[in-house]
């Protein structure tokens, strides 16, 4: 059976993937119900784990305490779940896909013409039906990858559906869900789970690849 997340340890982890997220973004990645949600937070402010800023946008977000605290507690999960070996074998086939994603999305927002790419301004359908359906190709690869992480850490389940999710609604013509920011498009969600597949095996972004 898979490994479920303490909700407290889902929350700050919600937000060391974010960095700076408000109550909505955190349910969507931690899975947890409002009404939990509210309570884990407020407690976890009261332990000076998080800290919520108001302005323009408003949201919470690690403090150095609740960083040091979520790093103890994501060790402690590796080790309770022996999930290492396998997320490390999943990261390791993500990366085999997600260059095949990043080109999709480059060919999505830059189409050719005459030999050089310009901006895709969308009046070629046939060309944007064909960058959908490697779209389609790039989730039909990735969602085993998704169901072996979910078997050993049942956090990971959730990725999936969120990306087929919005795969559906680009396919339907809402063509915001491809590479949008700030919406749970598809290629926030699949930065958000190379994040989350990074921050798991404690490996810097900047220093990826490296031997």
């Amino acid at each position: 059976m898979a490994h479920a997340s303490d909700p407290s340890f889902s929350v700050l982890h919600g937000l060391r993937l974010k960095g700076f997220a408000d109550d909505a973004a955190i349910a969507t990645t931690s899975g947890l119900p409002n009404a939990q949600l509210d309570d884990l937070l407020a407690g976890l402010n009261a332990e000076e784990l998080v800290l919520h800023r108001d302005g323009r946008l408003s949201g919470w977000a690690l403090t150095p305490k609740g960083r040091a605290r979520h790093a103890e507690l994501l060790e402690e999960e590796l080790d309770a779940s022996s999930a290492r070996d396998k997320v490390e074998a999943g990261y390791r086939r993500f990366l085999e896909i997600n260059r095949d994603l990043l080109t999709t999305c480059t060919d999505w927002q830059l189409r050719p013409s005459n030999g050089e790419p310009v901006p895709n301004d969308h009046t070629d359908a046939a060309y944007d039906a064909s960058v959908i359906a490697r779209l389609a190709t790039v989730d039909d690869s990735v969602a085993p990858i998704c169901d072996d992480l979910a078997s050993v850490l049942d956090r990971f389940s959730r990725y999936h559906r969120r990306l087929n999710g919005a795969l559906g609604k680009v396919q339907s013509g809402d063509t915001d869900w491809f590479t949008k920011p700030m919406i749970d498009s598809y290629h926030t969600v699949w930065f958000e789970l190379h994040e989350d597949l990074l921050v798991t095996l404690g490996i810097e972004r900047h220093r990826e690849g490296e031997a």
